[in-house]
């Protein structure tokens, strides 16, 4: 089935209808890729998913658990948030992704079909992606601002013209790097992770060579000292599960380049879970032994002008592969789910597309760089659910078996054609998940409600999710005989 697809794709692809399979680069589209596309082995994937980590959004995630708790407390809430949310993304989307082959939001057809996949990726990989991607490269402009001014005796603002021009910059180049398709990301990625490695140790030598460990322990939280340590806790531990579940739109599109489903799901532990974990924890040593919460304006108090100039440099240069990850995953997800509309354009229109919005966001760095834990609360009142649906809709309700031909036939001839391409069970999981997280912690003012302190919200939404999905499967799509949950188990 996959050559089939990829024939008429060739053939579509050229002015007489002859099959061009030279020019045709299955990694740019939708389509399943062969198992000599895979282009990812385990150091492969394992230096993107660190490049694309150990980004200054790391270090600002552990300077917002910083402002919560001590390094004590931080530490401990880093491992078990990313621990708890790394772990389910790697199952999903990962592994549908590496066994198939297949772009991630075309593998969540299955559970909400076509038309409703199409409009979860709109949502989620285009709004999130325009973001985050302005998130990163407003802080590359904050980066190099603190450079020039290091450097050249001036005194540029951080939420001034030329921090947003540099960002700018950032996302320029990213667009021309990214027009150039996957190799490029994975390229400038490995030449960036070991850099960024260096920096970590070298940030870690340099605060326990100020500060003992009693120091550094008796730190309090940036927000000062609490009436309700507990509380704080459970708010740093929350911080961290949404940190890792804000990865859920992009890994399935970077694990489908792996060459084997352990190639697929461990360098997310290496990448994602381990390089996020020591990023978070350094930035939480860093945050509280100078007691400054901008990422930007650690490396010169902690290495000095000059060695400080150049960590920082690199930092922002961080900043880009994580734009060049996430922006590459996004396009392949409006390819393969976008409609016709965005299957067939250019390769650079796609990247318009993402990061347009982007572009036009670093102009307003004050309203986006002070909202970074909005951003998380948002991003996880919806991806929690999504994350919970595929996991139970995937793994328990069909054990790992997906029919590829009928993720791309028409909606009147799939089995997962649904109610006219829509899964609306699906809606109604995800829904109940996100009202279940707005009831535990307001996404807007990120008040807790009392019961929050024993169950934080994204965990409880994503129960939820998964149970509500489950029930109304069981209950009422398959009794209607939809989705094709009583046909056989056959691969293809």
């Amino acid at each position: 089935m996959t050559h089939i697809l990829r024939r008429n794709k060739a053939e579509k692809a050229t002015p007489d209808g002859n099959p061009d399979e030279a020019g045709f680069d299955a990694t740019l589209t939708e389509l399943p890729l062969l198992p000599t596309e895979r282009i990812w082995g385990f150091w492969q994937h394992s230096s993107v998913n660190i490049g694309l980590a150990v980004a200054t959004w790391a270090f600002l995630q552990g300077a917002a658990v910083a402002y919560y708790v001590g390094v004590v407390q931080a530490i401990a809430s880093i491992f078990i948030g990313y621990g708890i949310s790394v772990l389910l993304i790697a199952l999903a989307p990962c592994m549908p992704s590496v066994k198939y082959g297949i772009e991630q939001f075309v593998g969540l057809r299955s559970a909400f079909g076509e038309n409703g996949a199409r409009v979860v990726m709109v949502a989620v990989s285009t709004v999130l992606a325009a973001a985050w991607s302005a998130v990163l490269a407003i802080m590359f402009g904050h980066g190099l601002v603190t450079v020039a001014n290091q450097l050249f005796g001036v005194e540029l603002s951080e939420s001034g013209v030329a921090a947003s021009l540099l960002a700018l910059v950032a996302i320029i180049v990213s667009c021309v790097i990214l027009a150039r398709g996957p190799v490029s990301v994975e390229a400038v990625c490995r030449i960036i992770a070991p850099m960024l490695v260096v920096i970590l140790v070298g940030i870690i030598v340099i605060v326990f060579t100020h500060n003992t460990w009693s120091e550094l322990a008796a730190l309090e939280p940036l927000g000062g000292a609490s009436d309700d340590p507990h509380l704080n806790f459970l708010l740093a531990i929350e911080l961290n599960i949404a940190g890792g579940f804000a990865w859920w739109p992009n890994m399935g599109n970077l694990a489908r380049l792996s060459r084997s489903s352990r190639v697929g799901f461990w360098p997310n532990w290496m990448g994602i879970f381990g390089a996020s974990v020591v990023a978070a924890i350094v930035g939480a040593l860093a945050a509280l032994s100078l007691q400054i919460e901008d990422p930007t304006q650690w490396m010169i108090p902690l290495a000095g002008a000059g060695i400080g100039v150049v960590a920082l440099v690199i930092i922002c240069l961080a900043n880009v592969t994580a734009i060049l990850s996430q922006g590459y995953a996004s396009m392949v997800a409006l390819k393969g789910g976008g409609g016709r509309l965005f299957r067939t354009a250019a390769w650079p229109w796609l990247i318009a597309v993402i990061l347009g919005p982007s572009a036009v966001l670093v102009f307003f760095p004050a309203a986006v760089y002070d909202n970074y834990g909005r951003f998380l609360s948002w991003g996880a009142i919806v991806l929690a659910p999504l994350c919970a649906v595929q996991i139970v809709d995937y793994f328990i309700l069909r054990r790992r078996q997906l029919h590829i031909r009928d993720l791309f036939l028409p909606i009147s001839q799939s089995r997962y054609g649904y109610w006219k391409g829509v899964n609306f069970v699906a809606f109604i999981a995800v829904g109940a998940g996100a009202v279940t997280y707005s009831l535990l912690l307001n996404p807007v003012s990120y008040e807790p409600s009392g019961l929050f302190r024993y169950t934080t919200a994204s965990l409880p939404a994503f129960l939820v999710a998964g149970l509500v999905y489950y029930v109304l499967t069981r209950v009422v799509v398959q009794p209607l005989g939809l989705g094709g949950y009583d046909t056989g188990s056959a691969r293809r």
